[in-house]
């Protein structure tokens, strides 16, 4: 299982971005797909979830009027729409694959190398 994150770069205060994780293999419809970041000297934040089969989502309440998740079964892609983009937004996001319905980062098995999103004020 391979996840590859795409879509980040400079972005000014106010800008959108929309990030995408392609899944290799086949994704069972029980997996659950979700986004983290982690900006420098900080930990690991969950930002959002859906399951692959059905749609279900959560987005995370520090971004949730801001973001939007989801994904395309026929491209095994995963994407993180996110507006209205601020200084603190800046991180490296993640894409990861797992098969619980959880906001930790450790019950995720697989992830993507991140891409980096730097938003400037």
């Amino acid at each position: 299982v391979q996840l590859q994150a795409s879509g980040g770069g400079l972005v000014q205060a106010g800008g959108s971005l929309r990030l995408s994780c392609a899944g290799s293999g086949r994704i069972f419809s029980s997996a659950v797909m979700a986004w983290f970041r982690q900006a420098p000297g900080k930990e690991r934040e969950f930002i959002a979830l859906i399951r692959w089969g059905g749609g279900r989502t959560y987005v995370s309440g520090s971004v949730e009027d801001r973001a939007t998740i989801s994904r395309d079964t026929a491209k095994n892609t995963m994407y993180l729409q996110m507006n209205s983009l601020r200084p603190e937004d800046t991180a490296i996001y993640y894409c990861a694959r797992g098969t619980q319905w959880s906001f930790q980062a450790d019950e995720y098995r697989y992830w993507g190398q991140g891409t980096l999103v730097t938003v400037s004020s």
